[in-house]
């Protein structure tokens, strides 16, 4: 989300100043009569059943943002993949992929195509990359950065979302059609701003840049901050409704049915440098609501 080298220097100073989701046909002969009534019926294609879901995948791929990078969950302004909740190999977290596969299966047979600062819009790219792994199951977190803009003006809307996303499940679609599908909700930015506003370190961080349309004066509780947030907040319901819908018209794809964007990160499930990524502790959370989407 943030503009790492630049903001890198200023970050440190903010911390150090503020100290820290067969079919049977009855064979009719050539010269037999067709069925009628109730035969009729029975002599119908039985309707295709619906695939089962595969809750142990062999292969796991990520595509997001820089929630499923890891980023500020080890060092400030920087990705720690290992910690990710999707593909991670650190067992505070026990990532979707290790939980799945096993930790030697997972260092094989996963891989992480997302990119800190990612939105929507570049989901389908790294679905084309994911795809060349053939993984059998994708795991999808973004657009808290379609949220997370300089204004609210500024956010994707609501209808270029949603085409992005299809866009994106198109992509995959087209080249591995068989291919299950994790869809995490957005998570709840109102929440993070309601969090890290206490803290004089988040405060501090904020200001260079984390996401201002929700985070931006954030001690500000008058009626027009307030507007503003709430207008923010309402576009991420937006996007978790357009997941969830382009989601369930896909027989392989699992929605969570709004449980990241529900679940309540508080102080130790955020970033200790900016108070809006997840923590280790965080990204652990975020991996056991993968697996349980995954695996019931």
């Amino acid at each position: 989300m943030p503009k790492r080298r630049h903001l890198a220097r200023a970050v440190f100073a903010a911390v150090t100043a503020t100290v820290l989701g067969v079919a049977g046909c009855d064979a009719v002969g050539g010269n037999s009569p067709a069925p009628s009534g109730s035969d009729a019926a029975s002599a119908r294609p039985s309707p295709k059943p619906t695939p089962a879901w595969d809750r142990s995948p062999a292969s796991v791929a990520a595509v997001g943002d820089s929630i499923t990078t890891g980023f500020d969950a080890c060092t400030v302004l920087a990705d720690c993949p290992e910690v990710s909740w999707a593909t991670g190999s650190s067992p505070q977290v026990d990532s979707l992929a290790v939980r799945l596969l096993g930790k030697a299966n997972a260092a094989e047979h996963s891989w992480n195509h997302a990119v800190t600062g990612a939105r929507m819009v570049d989901v389908a790219g790294q679905m084309a990359r994911a795809v060349a792994h053939k993984p059998e199951l994708v795991a999808v977190m973004a657009g808290a950065n379609d949220a997370c803009r300089d204004t609210p003006e500024a956010m994707t809307s609501v209808a270029d979302f949603r085409t992005q996303f299809e866009d994106a499940m198109g992509t995959l679609r087209e080249a591995l059609p068989k291919t299950q599908v994790y869809v995490a909700s957005v998570p709840n930015l109102m929440r993070l701003w309601e969090q890290g506003r206490t803290s004089p370190v988040g405060r501090q961080v904020w200001k260079l840049g984390i996401c201002p349309s929700m985070l931006g004066d954030a001690e500000s509780l008058t009626a027009a901050a307030e507007q503003r947030r709430e207008t923010v907040q309402a576009r991420v319901e937006a996007y978790n409704k357009v997941l969830k819908e382009v989601c369930a018209k896909d027989r392989r794809c699992r929605f969570d049915d709004g449980a990241v964007y529900e679940f309540r990160f508080g102080g130790t499930q955020l970033s200790q440098w900016d108070w809006f990524h997840p923590s280790v502790n965080g990204q652990a959370r975020l991996a056991e609501i993968a697996y349980r989407t995954v695996t019931n």
